[in-house]
């Protein structure tokens, strides 16, 4: 996608944090505990701390609507939210948009061209079924997600499988989120399992085998799409907008890796370190982009360096500790470091 604006100047000086510290949040969580122990204590939170449940609409106080059109603004344009399932804003096509004007919402029929509430945990999987008449689960703005209509009617109640790929039904008859949005499906689908685990089991929503899970409770497919496809700047700031409502946080968003301490599984990203760490350290770099275009970080330790754009997607992946900028769009970036000498990702 074309960008506008220019690359970011501040990339001179960056501060690192070597262990960071576990977000206040989690505070009471006992990271030395795995698998269900583990999983027990993040669903107890999540539960605890969600303290208020919306009204799916409502015309005198504060909906589901008006959290949506916040949380899930889309970073290139805040006059628009970022569709669920979308690709492509310029083809001719409306189905797979990636963003819309948040004017443009659904009260009415038709509704083509226009954009609604996606249940990404299909209200009629769920046993009983996601109820919309009253506040709860049916509500919990962590499963609803911007879409457009046609889209949201196309996938229907399918559950998740595997492809590649745009988003789309799978020759299973499955419905594949798409490469760039299979991570946030997964994480969403996690949470919703710990939120509400008897209504809402993960293996009612993934299609496939769940060897991974020592209990068999997390279809294999979703951790896999939690390794894959990294936490993006949007999933980061909707978990925070979302929390601001509700009180209560995605895990798998602040930190995928928990995942895998759940239920094992790929290795996913862990943006805290080790767990049991509770001191910072704080490592700094010198980065310099040249006038002929090369970022470049000095460091005598052999590191790896991705480029994302705004919205999580990878631009760039290079085991190096210079990236030539010719060929890169102007715009703003994030670069995450691999230092193999503290063995920590993190992302600027």
């Amino acid at each position: 996608m074309k960008k506008a604006i220019h690359i970011l100047s501040f990339f001179c000086f960056v501060y690192y944090s070597a262990s960071s510290q576990v977000p206040l949040y989690y505070q009471g969580i006992d990271f030395t505990l795995v698998g269900d122990n583990l999983k027990s204590e993040l669903a107890s939170l999540i539960s605890t701390s969600h303290h208020t449940d919306f009204q799916y609409t409502s015309s005198s106080a504060i909906d589901t609507w008006d959290i949506i059109k916040s949380s899930d603004t889309y970073l290139l344009d805040s006059t628009k939210v970022y569709l669920v399932y979308g690709y492509d804003d310029f083809d001719q096509a409306f189905q797979n948009d990636i963003s819309r004007d948040k004017s443009l919402s659904c009260h009415g029929s038709p509704c083509d061209g226009l954009w609604n509430r996606e249940h990404v945990y299909p209200k009629s999987l769920a046993n009983p079924s996601l109820s919309t008449s009253f506040p709860g689960p049916g509500t919990d703005v962590h499963n609803l997600r911007s879409c457009d209509y046609v889209t949201n009617t196309f996938r229907g109640n399918r559950k998740f499988g595997p492809g590649n790929g745009i988003a789309g039904v799978t020759n299973d008859g499955y419905w594949y989120p798409g490469d760039e949005w299979k991570g946030d499906i997964a994480r969403m689908m996690m949470y919703m399992y710990l939120r509400y685990p008897n209504q809402c089991p993960a293996t009612d929503v993934g299609a496939g085998i769940s060897s991974f899970s020592p209990q068999g409770d997390l279809p294999d497919i979703f951790l896999m799409w939690n390794a894959e496809d990294p936490v993006s700047v949007f999933e980061i700031n909707r978990n925070n907008i979302i929390s601001s409502y509700q009180g209560n946080r995605n895990p798998f968003v602040d930190n995928p890796f928990l995942a895998t301490a759940i239920w094992s599984g790929p290795i996913a990203d862990n943006p805290w370190g080790p767990l049991s760490m509770g001191n910072e350290h704080i490592k700094k770099y010198k980065i310099t982009v040249t006038k002929e275009r090369m970022l470049f970080i000095n460091s005598d330790n052999k590191l790896d360096l991705t480029l994302y754009d705004v919205n999580g997607r990878m631009i760039l992946k290079t085991h190096s500790n210079e990236i030539l900028l010719n060929a890169i769009v102007t715009g703003i970036y994030f670069l995450k470091i691999e230092d193999h000498q503290i063995e920590k990702l993190v992302i600027f």
